[in-house]
């Protein structure tokens, strides 16, 4: 094997490790009462922070036009205020692995609707993939073993909301395009718009998160989630660029395999036989929804 190979390889691995590592974090910023706006807001802050200089380096432009500022919004609201506001409120009652494998439905949800709108062909493997990612979500909520607390399973639709938001911010990217910018531009723009939107929300319910001392973990949590995003996001880029689309949507089993990790290290969590099942499942639907070299893959912004 090359050394460029082996180079991809490796940068593969660290961009799912970091992705990965977002759901236990997630996890510990609301255990102590810490809320979704609040985190929200800080979350586009320190995004934005991380990915100035990013942009910086590479082109220095962020488009402020009417237009780019109607669809920084668009991506600020279906690819993070609405769907996290879900997951962070799901991570308060559920388990930190099981939102990770939830989380990777993402490709299968982004396939109806990309038939819906006409933008895919149908397969019989992607159908099969999504079922058995449906099967995956079943064998979560239904055997009464399968979660630490039956009661728990009343928060799995809650989220699925979020897997549902990606898929169609994807879909979106693909139908409507950038509008010439690229992907950390648009990241960026998203995150200072995202930062207007979430600050009153935030003010208005309560859950503004002050910036000054004391810190602890939940404030630690939301700085490492955020930066582990930003920079993984960058990295995703370029590697798309790199070596392909095919190659960098391998990535899905990498969070998600290393989301079930993390949470085993840092937040000691156990699992049924039930939901190590689900996990195959997932992995396998996930192999047979995945774009092939032939077609276009489907990349949230």
């Amino acid at each position: 094997m090359s050394r460029d190979r082996l180079i991809l390889i490796a940068l593969l691995v660290g961009i799912g490790a970091a992705w990965g590592i977002t759901q236990p974090f997630a996890k510990i910023a609301v255990s102590e009462g810490y809320r979704h706006f609040g985190i929200i807001f800080w979350q586009f802050a320190l995004g934005a922070l991380i990915l100035l200089p990013i942009n910086g380096l590479r082109s220095g432009r962020l488009p402020m036009g009417a237009r780019h500022l109607a669809f920084y919004t668009v991506i600020a609201l279906i690819g993070t205020l609405l769907p996290n506001s879900a997951s962070y409120t799901a991570a308060i009652h559920l388990p930190s692995g099981i939102l990770s494998i939830v989380l990777s439905t993402v490709p299968m949800v982004s396939f109806p609707i990309a038939l819906a709108l006409r933008m895919d062909r149908f397969s019989a493997l992607r159908l099969m993939g999504l079922l058995l990612g449906f099967a995956a979500i079943l064998l979560i909520g239904l055997p009464e073993a399968s979660l630490p607390d039956p009661a728990m399973v009343w928060w799995l639709p809650l989220a699925l909301v979020a897997p549902a938001f990606y898929a169609v911010e994807g879909n979106f990217v693909a139908r409507y395009g950038t509008d010439g910018l690229d992907p950390v531009q648009v990241l960026l723009g998203a995150s200072l718009v995202g930062l207007i939107l979430a600050a009153p929300l935030a003010v208005m319910t309560g859950q503004w998160i002050s910036p000054l001392p004391p810190y602890g973990a939940p404030d630690l949590a939301i700085v490492g989630f955020s930066t582990a995003h930003a920079i993984a996001y960058a990295g995703y880029v370029w590697l798309v660029r790199r070596a392909g689309a095919v190659f960098a949507a391998q990535v899905s089993y990498l969070v998600t395999g290393f989301g079930i990790l993390w949470a085993k290290l840092i937040l000691g969590e156990t699992y049924s036989p039930w939901v190590w099942t689900a996990l195959g499942l997932m992995m396998l639907g996930l192999f047979l929804v995945q774009p092939r070299r032939a077609e276009p893959a489907v990349t949230p912004a």
